[in-house]
């Protein structure tokens, strides 16, 4: 039996008559969405807007939650009280249904953004906080989780239906974490070398390391990152890279 794998982007991440990365052209090569809900990205045009692409385009729609930051774009890491959090979660996730419906879609799965996601990889109690908040409004949610994280054994814990993510334009860590964004190296721009460092991971079935270390996992899923200036390149280079070793590309769940 053939490798399976889904390849997921962030994107919607414009706001107003401000724009960032180039949707319409991932949603050519990526099998499933991660849209902003307008907390650290996007607003409600262009919510329906990228929903509207991708539900053209056959592609999965997921939530983007992350925190209520627009000038850092989500990335700064923030101390919010977990009743207050939660209800952030439950209000990006109803936005992002609501914007899914009018474009004809339905969210499928929810995926945390940026300083959330970060930490929400090294807390479980905070990453079982934004889940069961996501799954109060949308029980039916599949989470996307970062792969052998804390993210992943709430997960498990809950018994919640999730899929397990790689990247493959950011560094790893040898617990699995993302090298923080401030170190060389923790953005991975080279395209040509994005594309069979996955293919590489997919068929080794784990994370492989800065340090060459390799965490056994299950992958379901490969994100990049829309706001990067080479994301489509690195797009392309994942799926043919996948492709060409013979791993078919379709959206998780079909």
């Amino acid at each position: 039996m053939s490798l399976t794998v889904d390849l997921n982007a962030d994107m919607g991440e414009s706001f107003g008559s401000w724009s960032l990365g180039d949707d319409a052209a991932l949603l050519e090569i990526v099998t499933s969405a991660n849209v902003a809900c307008g907390f650290h990205a996007g607003d409600p045009d262009v919510m329906l807007h990228t929903m509207r692409n991708a539900v053209a385009n056959g592609v999965g729609i997921g939530a983007h939650p992350g925190f209520d930051d627009l000038r850092g774009f989500g990335r700064y890491r923030m101390s919010v009280p977990h009743a207050t959090l939660a209800n952030q979660i439950r209000y990006q996730v109803g936005a992002a249904q609501a914007m899914a419906r009018a474009a004809g879609g339905e969210v499928r799965h929810l995926k945390l953004h940026g300083a959330l996601s970060n930490m929400s990889s090294e807390d479980q109690a905070l990453a079982r906080v934004c889940y069961d908040a996501a799954l109060s409004v949308a029980p039916d949610l599949v989470i996307m989780v970062l792969a052998a994280t804390a993210q992943q054994r709430a997960v498990e814990e809950m018994g919640a239906r999730f899929v397990g993510e790689i990247f493959a334009d950011r560094a790893y860590n040898d617990d699995a974490t993302l090298v923080d964004r401030s170190k060389p190296g923790a953005v991975i721009h080279d395209a040509a070398l994005a594309g069979p460092r996955i293919a590489k991971m997919v068929k080794a079935g784990a994370i492989i390391t800065e340090s060459g270390k390799h965490i056994e996992t299950g992958i379901d899923t490969i994100c990049l990152h829309g706001d990067t200036p080479e994301a489509v390149e690195i797009a392309r280079s994942v799926r043919a890279s996948l492709e060409g070793e013979g791993i078919v590309v379709k959206t998780f769940g079909t």
